[in-house]
């Protein structure tokens, strides 16, 4: 069939838009590792999350870290087999749309990358501001820049900065993407690296002396004991090492843990840009390698903040922090900043620069994701053809431009306005529950497409009978089962808000709008979408 008919009719067109997507396997597996390494990112993401485990302080973080981080194995051997199935632009979208219908990985997909990931880019900036601006603004003495970026102004303008990074950054395609996060990723090992030296190679009581000193000359204290006052303030009430062994306050810190390592799969929808994808070991070996060097370098992280920081102070320094009473000028404890106490303010100030590429690197990730998911709705003809055009450097800059628009609006709501803030708490929930969608189509793949399976490279892996694909499936299941329980049931993660869920609900009620209104203009022109999931997206 032609595929560009100009006014023709739509029977006389192909499923798809073009013959082609347009899109450039600008990739290797090990770009992909990189970037999973970037979005399950220790510095930005990890030791953000690690500081509310004062909140469930009989738990062994440390535990946590290396059970859930063992246990997502499960969650790789899941998305490698599915993109070794169907290496596509979109991911979850076209392996749920295929596998369990068009509406269903429509819906999900669109919330779970798509809409969501507009409220993640003030998250994002948060991390921004208390990584990178208000370090870097206390060193020089600039107390009114660190105080902008707490205000709500400050937080807009952190969100705006975010938004058009990430969409300048994934703007110069796949090729040039992966020379910018390569740069990004090995000046941040360079920089752990330096951390890593100083923690070392520094006794605590040389850090006692160190913190008690920059604590008042940089922040402001009022206490020249400001390590003591920590501890004080902080009333960490777990145990004096590494938050102890309660092997059930251990597996309640797990679904905390998540919000840090749940997203080694999150370069799955770019798949369709990477050569070798069809490879199963070395889709394994991208996301799961990431997972198992993220969980080591926390765990070597933590346990080098205990020798040198002081295990009871991390958590108390954080609890302080939370609750107000830090000594820091209401400036984030970040692990890094405390760990170049040791040196000038100008060597902080360039470590904290070099630490600084983990941001840099990792900023592409809230947009480079959700631009494939509207790309591929747009492909199969869901979403108006006009979204699926790429430049000739394969970018589909029109998906930028929906990700783009809308995120700097949600983030004027999320600045100047307390209750929307609030609605936003179960970003996380949301996407987990798109991984649920595509974890169930991945568990049924073997008998709902079994010519699909059985002509793929993973149709040889079995477990006791089971197809490895279904036995890894039902095992994720449980994990996300387990987190979305806690994270509805209990508090104290901070995502069982009532107004976030009516709020995630109407999001849903959009996209399902959505879909309906596309399956009803698309049947008036002559086509049934139902023909398209019948179809494997082109390449």
């Amino acid at each position: 069939m032609a595929t560009i008919a100009g006014n023709a009719p739509y029977e006389e067109r192909s499923l798809f838009v073009r013959k082609a997507t347009g899109l450039v396997r600008g990739w290797s597996v090990h770009d992909a590792f990189i970037y999973a390494t970037f979005s399950i990112n220790l510095i930005t993401l990890g030791l953000y999350i690690f500081a509310d485990a004062p909140f469930i302080p009989k738990g062994s973080l440390l535990l946590a870290i290396g059970l859930s981080g063992a246990y997502l194995c499960f969650q790789t051997i899941v998305y490698a087999a599915l993109i070794a199935v169907m290496p596509r632009a979109g991911g979850d979208y076209v392996w749920v749309s295929r596998v369990l219908g068009g509406g269903i990985g429509f819906v999900l997909a669109v919330c779970g990358w798509w809409f969501i990931n507009w409220h993640w880019v003030p998250i994002y900036a948060n991390i921004l501001s208390k990584e990178f601006f208000q370090p870097l603004g206390a060193i020089l003495g600039w107390h009114g820049f660190v105080d902008f970026f707490n205000k709500p102004k400050g937080i807009f303008t952190a969100s705006v900065i975010t938004a058009f990074l990430a969409a300048g950054f994934i703007s110069i395609g796949m090729r040039g993407y992966a020379k910018l996060q390569k740069f990004c990723f090995y000046g941040g090992v360079l920089g752990l690296a330096i951390i890593f030296g100083l923690l070392i190679f520094h006794s605590k009581s040389a850090f006692e002396g160190a913190f008690n000193h920059y604590a008042v000359k940089t922040y402001g204290a009022t206490t020249p004991d400001a390590y003591a006052a920590t501890i004080k303030n902080g009333t960490y009430p777990g145990a004096s090492s590494l938050g102890g062994l309660a092997f059930g306050s251990t597996i309640l810190l797990v679904p905390m843990i998540a919000f840090f390592n749940l997203w080694s799969n999150w370069g799955a929808t770019l798949y369709g840009e990477v050569r070798g994808a069809s490879d199963f070991r070395k889709n394994i070996t991208a996301m799961a390698g990431a997972l198992v060097v993220t969980t080591i370098g926390a765990v070597i992280f933590l346990l080098l903040i205990a020798h040198t920081m002081g295990w009871n102070f991390y958590n108390s320094s954080n609890g302080a922090w939370w609750a107000g009473k830090d000594s820091l000028g209401g400036v984030w404890p970040y692990p890094v900043t405390l760990a170049t106490f040791f040196v000038s303010p100008w060597l902080q100030f360039i470590v904290i620069l070099l630490m600084s590429l983990w941001f840099f690197g990792w900023v592409g990730t809230v947009f480079l994701t959700a631009s494939r998911v509207i790309f591929a709705t747009a492909f199969d003809r869901i979403l108006p053809e006009w979204a699926a055009r790429v430049n000739k450097r394969g970018v589909p800059y029109y998906a930028i431009l929906i990700m783009l628009g809308p995120s700097l609006v949600i983030s004027y709501f999320y600045a100047y306005n307390s209750t929307f803030t609030s609605w936003t708490l179960d970003a996380t929930l949301v996407i987990a529950v798109t991984f649920v969608g595509s974890t169930v189509a991945a568990g049924v793949l073997p008998y709902r497409k079994p010519e699909i399976y059985n002509a793929s490279p993973i149709a040889k892996y079995k477990i006791g009978g089971l197809p490895l694909i279904t036995a890894a499936a039902i095992l994720f299941l449980a994990y996300l089962g387990y987190c979305i329980y806690k994270w509805l049931q209990d508090g104290v993660y901070g995502s069982n808000n009532h107004g976030s869920l009516i709020y995630m609900g109407c999001l849903y009620g959009v996209a399902l709008a959505i879909y309906v209104v596309s399956r009803i203009v698309r049947k008036r022109q002559g086509m049934d979408l139902g023909m398209v999931y019948n179809e494997i997206p082109v390449e």
